[in-house]
Order: structure tokens, then sequence, then C-alpha cells
């Protein structure tokens, strides 16, 4: 067994670890299903999903359809829960239900189309031939998902009920922002790459003059509204769920998101007085109140 087979299979056991103590420290507060806590069976299922989406994938050797199945991940959680769980009766849960699957929905189909236009997605070129290195990344987009959701995964699913109070308005109003943020963000930056004319250039207009990241600043800031939300459910070891925002954070600024964007980016326009300017006068992520 070669160096990489080992790595990839230790990822892959972390992955599931950390997925099953994230499940643990809630199935004491969890609704239960034949004595199985609902947590844990969303949690498998998440890993059920990318796992059994990898094969074809594998096999037609295409990344096309990784981000729909992340989106499908979450939707089928959702759905699940509105089938099984206990959600009808509790408006807390139902709002979550709600902004989760809008968030799902709508960046679901952003990269999908994003990567129907493009052709491919570059950073599947190295690790696609490899199996035990492509079934990483899929087991890590389960991880994502379960990860992502799992504080609004402890209140959806949890047998403890708070009425909708001023954290459930002050985590709404956070949550609509950064989602506002993410969604224009996204849009002006699609348009700018339309325009022939802007081509080899990069964007420095619109909430990017403001932030160099501010898609990604957006992102983090909605799923610290839904912790937000979740707060007066929380109980014990569901505690744990502030993992939720934190590792976002973490992923988006140390690991597929900023990081290697900025790295990116200074690999093509660095040098140019420019783009050297708008680094200069532009913070990296979070948004700046004057224009850049």
């Amino acid at each position: 067994m070669n160096k990489a087979v080992i790595k990839s299979s230790v990822v892959i056991i972390i992955s599931v670890l950390i997925a099953f103590l994230m499940s643990w420290a809630n199935a004491a507060y969890s609704i239960q299903i034949d004595n199985i806590s609902l947590y844990l069976l969303l949690g498998c299922l998440a890993f059920v999903i990318n796992w059994v989406a990898f094969i074809p994938a594998y096999i037609l050797q295409t990344e096309h359809f990784y981000d729909l199945t992340g989106s499908l991940t979450y939707l089928s959680m959702l759905i699940i829960s509105l089938m099984v769980g206990d959600v009808w009766d509790n408006p807390r849960a139902l709002l979550l239900i709600g902004m989760a699957g809008i968030w799902s929905i709508r960046l679901g189909s952003f990269l999908f189309m994003r990567i129907r236009k493009d052709g491919k997605d570059s950073r599947f070129d190295e690790i696609k031939p490899v199996f035990s290195r492509f079934l990483v990344a899929w087991t890590l987009q389960a991880l994502w998902v379960f990860l992502t959701l799992a504080a609004a995964l402890a209140v959806i699913t949890s047998q403890y009920q708070v009425e909708l109070g001023l954290f459930a308005i002050i985590g709404s109003c956070i949550w609509l922002f950064g989602f506002v943020v993410e969604v224009v963000a996204d849009q002006q930056k699609r348009a700018f790459k339309k325009d022939p004319a802007n081509k080899g250039r990069f964007i420095s207009s619109g909430l990017w003059a403001h932030s160099r990241h501010p898609n990604y600043f957006g992102e983090i800031t909605l799923w610290v509204g839904v912790f937000i939300i979740c707060i007066p459910v929380l109980q014990g070891w569901q505690w744990a769920t502030i993992i939720s925002p934190i590792f976002i954070y973490l992923l988006i600024t140390k690991v597929s998101g900023v990081d290697k964007l900025e790295k990116i980016a200074d690999k093509r326009w660095g040098g140019d007085p420019d783009y050297e300017a708008y680094k200069a006068r532009t913070p990296e992520l979070f948004l700046s109140p004057t224009k850049g």
C-alpha cells in the first residue's frame, strides 16, 4: 500500500470519526427512530449519498456533478427531517430548514452552471484519476455538509423546543445580510467575467471594491446567523455544534477558499501596479464600510 493510499485512508477514517463524535454529542437530545438518533441517521445519509455519487463520477472521470451532489446532500437531509422529524409545530426548526434549503439550492445551481460553462474544475485535475484521492474529495464533501449543518440539525432533530425570540430575530437578520452579500457578489463577478473587455483582468468594482472575497464573507456571515438562531435550544454536549461556524471560517480562509485564490491571484497579477494597489487598499475578507 503506497503512501497516497495510506494518507487518503487516514483522512477518510478521521472524517467519519469526527462525524460520529458529533452525532454522539447530540444523540441524547435527538428524536429517536427505532432507538437510533435521527441526528446520527442524517449524518450517515450524508456520507452514503456522496460515496454512491463517487462511483459513477470515478468511472466517468468527471467532477461535473460534485457541487450538485453537495446541494442534493443538504436537501436530502432537510427533506428527511421534514418527513420523519417532529418539526411541523416547531417554528425555529422550520425557519432553519427554509434558510438552509434556500442557500443550498442557490449555491448548488450557481456552481453547477459555472462548471457547465467552464467545462471543468481545475481542483480535480490531479486527484480525479487516483481512486483514493478522488474518494477523499467526496468524503470531505459529506463531512462539510454535516458539519455546516451541525448546529441547525441539533435544533431540527431536538426533542426540546424554545419559542422564537430575540436570538431568532438577530440571527435571521444576520443570515439575510450574509445571503444577500454572497448572492450579489457572485452575480457581480459573473457579469464581470462575461464581458469580453474584462478578459484577463481582476474585478475591483461593486462589493469587490470593499473586500477581495465578499462572497466568502457573505457565506461565513450567514452561517453565523444560523448558529445564533440555534443558541436558545442548545444544551450540554450540543454546544459542540459551535464547530459549525468555526469550521466554515477555517475551511474558507485556510483550506479551499481565500488562501488558495489569493495564491492564484498573486501568481496571475502579482507585480501589476493596479493589482498591488487594489490589494493594499482592500481587505482580504471582511467588508470595509468605505470603498477600498
